[in-house]
Parts: C-alpha cells; sequence; structure tokens
C-alpha cells in the first residue's frame, strides 16, 4: 500500500486527489493508497448530514475561515481541524476480498490496538449505532466512506491534539448525547503529531495485512497525477 503524507493540506485539495487516486485505481493504474493529511479548520457532512447539526452561524464561521463541504460519505456531520490526523484509504475491497463492514471494522480495530498497545487506553468500537472508536462515551476516531466500484474514499479522523473546543460548533455525527476527547485530553499533555501519523499508518497497514510503501508526495504526484500545482 502507498502511504502519502500531505502534511497541512487544505480540504479540497485532499478531495481532489482522492479523486484523481480513485480514478487511477478503477483504471488498475495505481496500488491501494493511504493519504496522511491534517486540514486547517473545516466542517464536512456527509449524504445523511443535516446542517441543522451545524451550531455555529454562517458569519462566525466565515470570520474564522471556516468553510462548510457537503460530501458523498457515509455519516453525518464531522469536524476536521489541526492536531488530528485524517486518513483517506484509496482501497480496492473486492481485490482484497471484504465487505464494507469488514473494512470499517478493521480501521476501528487498528486505532483500538494502537490506543491499547502504545498508550494503555482501552478503547472499543461503538457498533452499528455509534460508529467510530470511543473512549468511554466520548469518540476519539470517526469514520466516514463512500464506496463505488468497490473502491473506498474518505476514511476516519483520529483527534491527536485537536482543538475540542471546535466541536462546539458542530453536533458530532449528529449524536447530542455524547462527547468527543482526544489523545491529549486523556493523557495530559500534547503529543508527538509526526510520530503518530507513522503509527498510524503502521498499524493501518498492519491490521489489513498490507506492505507499507512509503511514497515521495513530489514525486507521487509528477509520476502519477501530474505535475505539482
Amino acid at each position: 500500500m502507498n502511504v502519502i503524507y500531505l502534511g497541512k493540506t487544505k480540504y479540497p485539495e485532499a478531495l481532489q486527489l482522492q479523486e484523481k487516486i480513485f480514478q487511477l485505481r478503477i483504471k488498475k493504474n495505481a496500488a491501494d493508497t493511504l493519504l496522511i493529511v491534517e486540514h486547517p479548520p473545516v466542517i464536512t457532512l456527509g449524504i445523511r448530514g443535516k446542517i441543522s447539526n451545524v451550531l455555529a452561524s454562517r458569519d462566525d464561521l466565515n470570520k474564522m475561515k471556516v468553510s462548510i463541504h457537503q460530501i458523498n460519505r457515509g455519516g453525518d456531520i464531522t469536524y476536521h481541524g489541526p492536531g488530528q490526523i485524517v486518513g483517506y484509504p484509496i482501497f480496492d475491497l473486492k481485490e482484497s476480498h471484504i465487505s464494507v463492514k469488514e473494512f470499517v471494522n478493521k480501521i476501528e480495530n487498528a486505532l483500538i490496538d494502537l490506543l491499547k498497545k502504545e498508550f494503555e487506553i482501552f478503547a472499543k468500537s461503538g457498533g452499528k449505532d455509534y460508529t467510530g472508536v470511543w473512549v468511554g462515551d466520548e469518540k476519539i476516531a470517526a469514520i466516514g466512506i463512500a464506496v463505488q466500484h468497490g473502491i473506498t474514499m474518505h476514511g476516519f479522523a483520529f483527534n491527536v491534539n485537536t482543538n475540542l473546543a471546535h466541536f462546539q460548533w458542530i453536533n458530532p455525527c449528529g449524536i447530542s448525547d455524547k462527547g468527543v476527547t482526544s489523545l491529549e485530553k486523556i493523557l495530559g499533555k500534547k503529543q508527538d503529531f509526526e510520530g503518530l501519523e507513522k503509527m498510524v499508518a503502521a498499524y493501518f497497514c498492519k491490521t489489513f495485512c498490507v506492505e507499507q510503501n512509503v511514497a515521495d508526495k513530489k514525486l507521487f504526484y509528477e509520476q502519477s497525477i501530474g505535475a505539482v500545482n
């Protein structure tokens, strides 16, 4: 699996890259790929998302330069921002002979294993009612995917050093009776973000039983996508 660390990247640019790799994957011109990225503050609405779950006013969001994007993933509403590791796997389910449910479960298990083995934090899946990874009644990682032609897009968001106050802008995932948390909140101090990005990719690849090929971002663009803008 190609793993590409995009660093801090605006949401529309990361979405455009996903879509290009997705088209290459359909044509078998690219391998399964995991994009690891950190976004500036942004709100996304999935196919079941309700604009009423945006609690902050449009004026306030505009002043803070926080955009809202309606996208084709599953799930409701979520927030992405600094200190959050976002992973976008473009993954051929048919080639790997796994179902959508198994795919989501494997993402959850990768993050659950990471939290347990690296930090002795005992997290759990939310099951069919509350997709994602939970520590008690607080969500530490959200998951929302789209699948077309047996290939996935979108993915997961893992709160590491995330500013949790920003979740007050929304009703996270449309769930009003549960909270959100982060690694920083649980452990009481900021974490090594870049180190955790690599850790997340390693656990993801291990869970999916694939070899990790860290691809150079610039070279990947030039060879597979075209010249870097």
